[in-house]
């Protein structure tokens, strides 16, 4: 916040420029953010099967092969290397966490965002078709 204030950029603009801010991200561990889409979900009346579909549909990870991750507590980098994002991932618009998904120039960053966007609009109680863009 301080840095956007004190660069005069627009929020976007800064995090599109920012290597830190992508460094960061390829390197949290998808265990540890895990937990907290679940926390979100559930909170919201939600629950893990539909987090794992979510998840599944963007990356065409089973739940085996999730337990796998999370338990080899891999990183976002290694995540998203291993995934075989969905085609219509493209579709997932709009803002989370401050950022428009679709202007994000650091694929990872964008593929992280992604990710938290379909979790946000489950958590938000938006009907499965919407959020799967079918």
């Amino acid at each position: 916040m301080i840095l956007r204030a004190l660069s005069g950029l627009p929020k976007i603009q800064f995090m599109n420029n920012s290597n830190t801010t992508d460094q960061r991200i390829a390197k949290m561990s998808f265990a540890t953010v895990y937990p907290l889409y679940l926390a979100k979900v559930e909170k919201k009346g939600r629950t893990k099967e539909e987090l794992h579909q979510v998840i599944t549909w963007l990356t065409g990870f089973d739940d085996d092969k999730l337990q796998e991750l999370i338990r080899e507590n891999i990183n976002f980098e290694i995540f998203f290397q291993n995934a075989s994002l969905n085609p219509n991932a493209h579709l997932i618009t709009g803002i989370i966490c401050g950022y428009r998904v679709e202007e994000i120039e650091d694929t990872l960053t964008r593929q992280v965002r992604y990710l938290d966007k379909l979790v946000d609009e489950l958590a938000k109680g938006r009907k499965m078709e919407k959020i799967l863009r079918s």
